[in-house]
């Protein structure tokens, strides 16, 4: 049983759907039955979900069984809330003015069916409810207000399965079979899983930490462990609540959406990578100096710079020196200064930013080594060159944008230089069991960390060219072991 459709009435329901089971809700919160089989999911199509109702406690007990209620109990009050609905409305309102722009009447009601509606025209608008609003089945009522001229959502609520029109029947089992095969979420492919995986990605990122072809080798590898993926992009924030673990393969920042997700994933009780507290280390590049200088992890000469003491770094420190915006990523926010003159004027642009800044001691070497990093063990191991006639891996126009790239060289972890895999095991473990890449550089004989990345890049073809498939696996199976552990905590 991994597929349940719980209604008040079996004549509620339309007809029957292979794999699927159909269920009263009264059984299904009395039968002892229904008490197993954590990770089932449950559509919930009661026609009452308000407080302690039946439909209520079926979304309620599910939650707590470890099933998947849909809708879970935080959509079902926020369907409650006319702050919650007038938000909506706001977030939707280019989506609402285009769809209902042609109708003359004041009114107007779009029935949604697991995201889907008959007329092609709202099916945008329904897709966008269902994500806000993850519901199998939802009635948004709109009105027009004459002093604005514009189209605004008064209400959304959930449509029992027994007001379903007679002409609407077909359609809608056809779109839920469509939902319950994963046919939207896999390309058609049906695919047998015992625990759903989110994996947060941002269509439009001009340089995301993993390409499509690495995604798609992600989504793989998930499968043939059991897991069940989906893409999901920022406007699905709602619905985490449908699955059992989050993996981020979008740039990270603490100020930011990714940040939100990890939060709230975390309260959901999800496994997470990578969780909240790793962004907020790694992220921050005072906190890294800190952190790996308290620990004795062999780092380059470092100062943190402030107004205070900006006046004699260069003095103590000499020139060059590398300066850091403290939340900088991927060679963004990164300067080399080589006059005072330079110094000054950098360290001024930064301070303005944020009240830390860190000068770093600039050592010149052909790579640097990035080692990836996944629960405490060493997953891959690369030489990051220098772009041409530059002292960085990337180099850069004036408006940020990449130029040129440096090449890589992917080598077996067990080719690693000893030393430098101790420390980069040593630094990733400061912040946690997540997935890190530690970057280093190697000077003589002396192996110096530069810093911990959250989130770091696996690409098809770079990271992946020794292990190749196993990369993914490796990931995906830890997933697996950390849902599978968090359920037997939490379900015993």
């Amino acid at each position: 049983m991994s597929t349940l459709i719980v209604v008040d009435d079996l004549a509620d329901w339309p007809s029957g759907i292979p794999g699927v089971e159909i269920a009263l809700a009264r059984s299904y919160l009395t039968d002892p039955r229904f008490l197993e089989h954590r990770g089932t999911k449950v559509f919930n199509l009661c026609r009452s979900f308000r407080y302690q109702s039946l439909g209520y406690y079926v979304s309620l007990l599910a939650t707590a069984r470890g099933h998947k209620p849909l809708p879970g109990i935080s959509t079902i009050q926020d369907l409650k809330s006319q702050t919650v609905i007038r938000v909506a409305s706001i977030e939707l309102d280019e989506i609402i003015q285009k769809s209902l722009a042609p109708l003359q009447g004041r009114e107007f009601v779009v029935s949604i069916y697991f995201g889907r509606n008959l007329a092609r025209r709202y099916d945008q608008l329904s897709q966008h409810l269902f994500k806000l609003f993850p519901a199998p089945l939802l009635r948004a009522n709109f009105a027009w207000n004459e002093r604005s001229g514009k189209w605004f959502l008064q209400g959304v609520s959930p449509l029992a399965a027994g007001e379903i029109p007679e002409e609407h029947r077909e359609f809608v089992v056809e779109e839920a079979q469509k939902y319950f095969q994963g046919a939207r979420r896999l390309g058609g492919r049906k695919a047998r899983a015992r625990f759903d995986l989110a994996i947060l990605v941002s269509p439009g990122e001009t340089e995301p930490p993993s390409d499509r072809k690495a995604l798609i080798r992600f989504q793989k590898a998930a499968e043939k462990v059991g897991l069940r993926p989906e893409l999901i992009a920022k406007d699905d924030f709602s619905r985490l609540g449908e699955f059992d673990a989050l993996f981020l393969r979008e740039t990270t920042s603490v100020n930011h959406h990714t940040y939100r997700f990890a939060r709230k994933a975390v309260a959901e009780g999800m496994v997470v990578v990578d969780d909240p507290e790793s962004i907020l280390k790694c992220t921050n590049k005072v906190f890294l100096a800190e952190l790996l200088e308290r620990n004795r992890v062999s780092v380059p000469r470092t100062m943190i710079v402030h107004r205070g003491n900006k006046d004699a770094v260069v003095r103590e420190m000499g020139l060059p020196l590398i300066l850091k915006q403290p939340d900088s990523s991927f060679s963004r926010g990164v300067v080399k200064v080589e006059s005072e003159e330079a110094f000054r004027e950098a360290v001024a642009a930064l301070l303005e930013r944020s009240g830390l800044v860190i000068a770093q001691e600039f050592l010149a070497t052909p790579f640097d080594w990035r080692v990836g990093v996944f629960d405490r063990q060493p997953l891959y191991a690369c030489k990051y060159y220098m772009a041409r006639h530059h002292w960085q891996i990337l180099k850069r126009d004036v408006n940020g944008l990449k130029r040129d790239e440096g090449k890589v060289e992917t080598l077996p972890v067990e080719h690693l230089p000893e030393p430098v895999l101790r420390a980069a095991l040593k630094a990733a473990n400061l912040i946690g069991d997540g997935l890190y890449g530690v970057d280093l550089k190697q000077v003589g004989g002396k192996v110096l960390a530069i810093e911990v990345n959250d989130n770091p890049n696996i690409d098809a073809g770079v990271e992946d060219r020794v292990l190749k498939d196993e990369v993914y696996l490796r990931i995906m199976r830890v997933f697996l072991r950390r849902i599978e552990q968090r359920k037997a905590m939490a379900y015993p």
